[in-house]
C-alpha cells in the first residue's frame, strides 16, 4: 500500500469518539464529515438534549425572550452520529483505546476528541445548595427553573459572584423588575476577567442601575426555613439579607475528573493540549490518538508567551474544534495549528461589552477611547511593551483595529493618537489585576502556565 493511500485511509476509515455533546463536539463532528471521514462517529454526552447553545442561557432566556428549550444548535451538515446521551463517560483506557461509560458500557475507538466543557462550581455546603431557592446556572434546565422561579412572584434576589455569568443574572433580575443584591468577594465586578480599574466602571453602571452591589463581601452562609425554602443569607461583614432566590455564580469547573488514573495530563485548569490539539501524557509526551477542544483544553499560544490558555469563549470553542477534527484525519504535515485570537462579549444594563486578547495578562492599562466614567471607552492593555488586549463598553468598532495591534505586537503605550481631541494625552495605568492565585468569579481566560501537566510525578528510571 503506498503512502499516499495510507492518508487516504486515515483519513476516511475508523472509529472517532467525541466525548462531550457541546458545541464544539457538534462542530468538529460536521468538520470531520465535510473533511472527508466516512468512518463510524459516536457522540458521548451527559445531558439528555442534543447540543445546545449556552450563551442566551443567561440573557434572552431569563428575560423570556427566547424558551431555554428552543436554544439547539443549529445543523451545518448532516453527521450520521451514533448519539449516546444521557449518560457521562467514567473513565478511560487508552491501552484498550475504550471509554466506560456510567451506565457499564463502554465505547471503543480509534481516535478521540473531548469536549466535556466546563460546569457551574456549586455552593460549597451540599446541603444549603440544597434548599428550595439556590440555584446554578450552566444548562439549559438551570436556566428555564430559574425563569420559573423569577417570573413566579419572587421580590429579591441575591446574586453570589460578580463576573460575567452572575453579572448578566442581576442585569436580567433588575429588567424583570426585582430587587437585586449582589455579593462580590473581589474589590469590584468582572475583576477576573478585566482588572479593577474596568471592573470600578461596571461597579459603578450596576449601582446607576439599581442593584445593591456588595464588594470585597463574601456570602458565608444560605439559611432555610422549617420545610427547606431560602429565607436568608448571611454575609462576611457580619449582616444578613432576607432573600427567597440566590443564583451561585462562582465560575466554572473543566470536566476532567472522569480522565482520573487514564495518564492523561488532565487537571483543575483543563487537559494539556499542544497547538495541534493533541492531548499530552501526564509524563509531558504528546499523544497522536487523542485531541481535546474548547472550554476543557488548555494549549499554548505564540502571541501570549506560550503560555497554556484555557479560553471559556463560544469562538474558541467552534474554532478549536475546527482544528482539531482537521488534524484528527490529516497527515502530520497537513496539520495545523489553532491560534485564534481570545475573544468575548457580554450584554449586561444595556451596555455591550466586549474584549480581544488577553487582558488578565496586562501590566499596563490605557484609555484609548472614551472616558471611563462615561461608561463608553475602549481599554487597551500592555504587556512588557506591547499591546496584549483591548477591552470596550459600547465601543466595539474599535475592537477589530485593536486585533491588528495585539497580531502586530504593536508597542504600549500606542504610538498614535487617540481620537477623542484630548489636550492631554492619556497615561497608562495599573490595570488592578487580583492576586493570580487567588480564585477570582469568573475569568474568560485563564493563564495556566507553561507546563503540559500540573501532576507530581516521580522518576523512575528504567532498568538496567
Amino acid at each position: 500500500m503506498s503512502a499516499d493511500t495510507d492518508v487516504e485511509v486515515l483519513r476516511r476509515e475508523g472509529r472517532i469518539v467525541v466525548v462531550g455533546a457541546s458545541l464544539a463536539g457538534l462542530r468538529a463532528a460536521e468538520t470531520l464529515r465535510e473533511e472527508g471521514f466516512t468512518g463510524s462517529l459516536t457522540m458521548i454526552g451527559d445531558e439528555p438534549y442534543e447540543p445546545y447553545d449556552r450563551p442566551p442561557l443567561s440573557k434572552q432566556a431569563l428575560l423570556g425572550r427566547a424558551r431555554a428549550e428552543d436554544t439547539a444548535l443549529p445543523r451545518r451538515r448532516r453527521i450520521g452520529a451514533e448519539w449516546r446521551l444521557g449518560v457521562a463517560a467514567e473513565g478511560l483506557d487508552r491501552n484498550a483505546k475504550r471509554v466506560r461509560l456510567a451506565n457499564g458500557d463502554t465505547v471503543a475507538y480509534d481516535r478521540l476528541l473531548i469536549t466535556t466543557g466546563t460546569r457551574a462550581r456549586p455552593w460549597f455546603h451540599p446541603e444549603q445548595a440544597a434548599l428550595d431557592g439556590v440555584f446554578a446556572l450552566r444548562t439549559r434546565d438551570d436556566s428555564a427553573r430559574l425563569y420559573r422561579r423569577l417570573t413566579g412572584g419572587v421580590s429579591r434576589v441575591l446574586v453570589i459572584g460578580a463576573g460575567f455569568t452572575g453579572s448578566e443574572v442581576a442585569s436580567a433580575c433588575r429588567e424583570l423588575g426585582l430587587d437585586v443584591t449582589v455579593a462580590e468577594r473581589g474589590p469590584a465586578p468582572l475583576v477576573g476577567a478585566l482588572g479593577g480599574v474596568v471592573g470600578e466602571a461596571a461597579g459603578r453602571l450596576q449601582r446607576r442601575k439599581g442593584v445593591d452591589l456588595r464588594c470585597g463581601i463574601s456570602v458565608t452562609a444560605l439559611e432555610g426555613d422549617y420545610v427547606g425554602r431560602l429565607r436568608r443569607a448571611h454575609l462576611s461583614d457580619g449582616s444578613a439579607i432576607e432573600v427567597e432566590v440566590a443564583v451561585v455564580s462562582l465560575g466554572a469547573i473543566r470536566n476532567t475528573d472522569w480522565l482520573a488514573g487514564s495518564g492523561v495530563a488532565a487537571g483543575p485548569r483543563g487537559i494539556a493540549c499542544d497547538a495541534g490539539c493533541r492531548v499530552f501524557d501526564v509524563n509531558g509526551i504528546v499523544t497522536d490518538d487523542i485531541y481535546a477542544a474548547g472550554d476543557v483544553a488548555r494549549s499554548p499560544h505564540p502571541l501570549f508567551d506560550y503560555q497554556f490558555l484555557s479560553l471559556e469563549h463560544w469562538g474558541n470553542a467552534v474554532e478549536q474544534a475546527g482544528t482539531a477534527a482537521h488534524n484528527m484525519i490529516c497527515a502530520g504535515p497537513e496539520r495545523r495549528p489553532h491560534l485564534w485570537l481570545p475573544m468575548f462579549w457580554s450584554s449586561q444594563f444595556g451596555v455591550n461589552i466586549k474584549s480581544v486578547g488577553v487582558p488578565s495578562l496586562g501590566d499596563q492599562l490605557l484609555v484609548a477611547q472614551g472616558a471611563l466614567a462615561e461608561e463608553r471607552f475602549v481599554a487597551v492593555y500592555g504587556y512588557r511593551g506591547r499591546v496584549i488586549a483591548a477591552a470596550s463598553f459600547d465601543g466595539a468598532k474599535w475592537l477589530g483595529f485593536y486585533q491588528q495591534q495585539i497580531e502586530a505586537a504593536a508597542p504600549f503605550p500606542p504610538e498614535y493618537r487617540v481620537v477623542d481631541r484630548r489636550t492631554e494625552a492619556p497615561q497608562p495605568v495599573d490595570p488592578a489585576f487580583p492576586d493570580p492565585h487567588l480564585p477570582t468569579h469568573g475569568p474568560t481566560v485563564t493563564l495556566t502556565g507553561h507546563s503540559p501537566s500540573e501532576r507530581r510525578v516521580a522518576f523512575v528510571p528504567p532498568h538496567a
